[in-house]
């Protein structure tokens, strides 16, 4: 018998419980989570403390607009990332942890998205105040399409690529 035939009849996946596979996925979800959430908190703390120096009163309006709605989206990504956590200790116990998985799964790729603009957005506040020139938003561009590739687009090519329907 050949490698892929013997690979062929091998069971796929796991034999687990509906209930195993939930415990499985939220310990997976919260470890993808820690990741996300330090880095949104590292970077709404910084923006959180731009407000108060003396190069922030000299800013443009354009600039002080992108400055509040970098912070915004911060707080909200914040909100998304720790979302989860506090779902779970609200309806832990409650028997319904593979809805809760699901809802946590679903906050998370908010969060992820809210995070990507708030990246983005605080790029282009850093550039535009570090340089005047006309290629920062072409380099904040480019960038976005990194995160893009990178957080989803490779992710998503995968499971297309490597699940069956």
């Amino acid at each position: 018998m050949s490698a892929a035939e013997d690979n062929a009849k091998r069971p796929r996946g796991r034999n687990e419980t509906e209930e195993e596979r939930a415990d499985r996925m939220w310990v997976e979800l919260i470890q993808e989570v820690r990741v996300a959430q330090m880095g949104v908190q590292i970077l709404f703390g910084f923006l959180l403390t731009v407000v108060f120096t003396p190069t922030y009163r000299e800013l443009p309006d354009t600039d002080r607009t992108i400055y509040i709605v970098t912070v915004v989206l911060g707080a909200a990504a914040t909100g998304a990332l720790i979302g989860p956590v506090s779902l779970h200790r609200l309806v832990s116990g409650r028997r319904i942890k593979p809805q809760a998985v699901s809802w946590a799964s679903r906050m998370t790729i908010v969060g992820l998205f809210l995070l990507l603009a708030t990246t983005t957005a605080s790029l282009l506040l850093i550039l535009r105040v570090a340089t005047h020139d006309p290629f920062v938003p072409w380099l904040v561009t480019s960038v976005l399409l990194w995160y893009l590739v990178c957080w989803f687009g490779i992710p998503l090519w995968a499971r297309h690529r490597h699940t069956s329907r």
